[in-house]
């Protein structure tokens, strides 16, 4: 499976929910798939998105985030498992497309292909950390617990246009619409 048919099956799923996307690649195959206010696209700031998202979980209790990372970002932020999970934002679905490469980069490999990140999730104390085909998306977004998913897809990338939507205008749209 592709990323592009997994950020497909994801969205499928979505409704209400704020939506933090992953920088380069996914966020154009998101754009071209399902554009909408409530999806913010990262634009900069690789390893960033699951930052993001957790400081909107806790800004807005009241809204049900998704983020939707990479296995790369995820690594190049391991930080940010721990200060999740410290802070359990109930509201924060994170999940990491790991197709085992830098994908907005030129495809270099990434160390997820030899380390299991649910496990590494699980060690850190994560309840509710699975892998995509394992699970009811809907069920987990509505679960109690911060949850962290794994969805792995084969390396690649969609001719996905460009997103012809400067920063400025992702950002006011994206915050008019959690007004």
């Amino acid at each position: 499976m592709t990323r592009r048919d997994a950020i497909l099956e994801i969205m499928n799923q979505i409704d209400d929910e704020l939506i933090i996307c992953n920088i380069g690649f996914p966020s154009r195959e998101l754009y071209d798939l399902e554009d909408r206010d409530k999806n913010f696209y990262m634009i900069g700031s690789m390893g960033l998105a699951s930052s993001i998202g957790f400081g909107l979980a806790l800004a807005k209790p009241d809204k049900d985030i998704v983020v939707i990372d990479g296995d790369g970002s995820l690594l190049m932020n391991m930080g940010s498992l721990v200060t999740i999970f410290a802070n359990n934002p109930k509201n924060l679905t994170w999940i990491v497309i790991d197709n085992g490469a830098y994908g907005s980069t030129g495809n270099q490999d990434t160390y997820a292909k030899v380390i299991d990140l649910v496990d590494i999730a699980k060690s850190v104390g994560f309840k509710n950390s699975y892998n995509f085909n394992e699970i009811d998306l809907k069920e987990i977004i509505n679960s109690d617990d911060v949850s962290f998913i794994v969805y792995e897809t084969d390396a690649g990338n969609s001719s996905a246009p460009i997103i012809d939507l400067d920063p400025v205008t992702i950002k006011k749209r994206f915050m008019k619409s959690i007004e």
